[in-house]
């Protein structure tokens, strides 16, 4: 069975290309106009595999409806790609502070906005097999059932997010350009700003609290998670 991608967007013109699109690509698709409708659907099963989400909506907006997704245990680890006219830096920071995984300004490339697509499912298919338990100092994390703990404290990661944890975890103690890091967790080459990785190492952090120390900045080079984490607990 195709994937089902969720459209929710407002303007009618948009909507029916984007539904034309995709499907012309492969996908199954459903479309809400508005944030509350398409939450009400978010309860239901099947959930879509990707959600692709207008910024500014009727009802509840788009940053809302984003985290009410991440808040809920149930679609937290749901791809979404926001879709929306603003392209100021402040609104795409705001957006991934809110969990979007990606984001594209109107008017878009469709061919651009399928890449893009096309590599949120593939990141989300390898987290769903993803291998065992990872545990660093008072971070524990289960990647096949998206759950991150630090000491018992359990944290609402987005699908990136984990994504980037699971990077410095499983490399420990290396070097991570930010180069590196936009190829292999966002699976992009040159269509993304290394800021976008400052912005959501800076979001891992906050989130990890004083555990999320233990990731350096290496000035003009990257990020490294040290070796061993404060306290020498591995």
């Amino acid at each position: 069975m195709s994937e089902l991608i969720l459209i929710v967007e407002d303007e009618p013109d948009i909507a029916a290309n984007l539904v034309y699109n995709f499907e012309r690509a492969g996908y199954q698709t459903e479309t809400f106009a508005s944030g509350r409708a398409a939450w009400e659907r978010l309860q239901a099963e099947p959930l879509p595999n990707l959600v692709v989400l207008d910024l500014m909506l009727p009802e509840l907006s788009g940053t809302e409806l984003c985290r009410l997704v991440r808040a809920d245990e149930h679609t937290r680890s749901l791809p979404i790609l926001m879709l929306t006219a603003r392209g100021e830096e402040l609104d795409r920071v705001v957006g991934f502070e809110v969990g979007a995984d990606d984001y594209v300004v109107k008017p878009f490339s469709v061919r651009e906005l399928l890449l893009r697509i096309k590599a949120l499912l593939r990141r989300s298919s390898r987290s769903d097999g993803a291998g065992s338990e990872l545990r660093y100092g008072p971070i524990r994390v289960d990647p096949s059932a998206h759950r991150v703990w630090v000491e018992d404290r359990e944290l609402t990661l987005t699908a990136l997010e984990l994504r980037l944890l699971t990077a410095f975890l499983t490399r420990r103690g290396r070097v991570q350009t930010r180069e590196v890091l936009l190829n292999d967790v966002w699976d992009m080459r040159g269509d993304l700003s290394t800021r976008t990785v400052d912005t959501h190492v800076k979001r891992l952090r906050q989130k990890l609290g004083l555990a999320g120390d233990n990731i350096e900045t290496l000035r003009g080079v990257g990020y490294r998670l040290r070796q061993t984490p404060d306290g020498g607990r591995s």
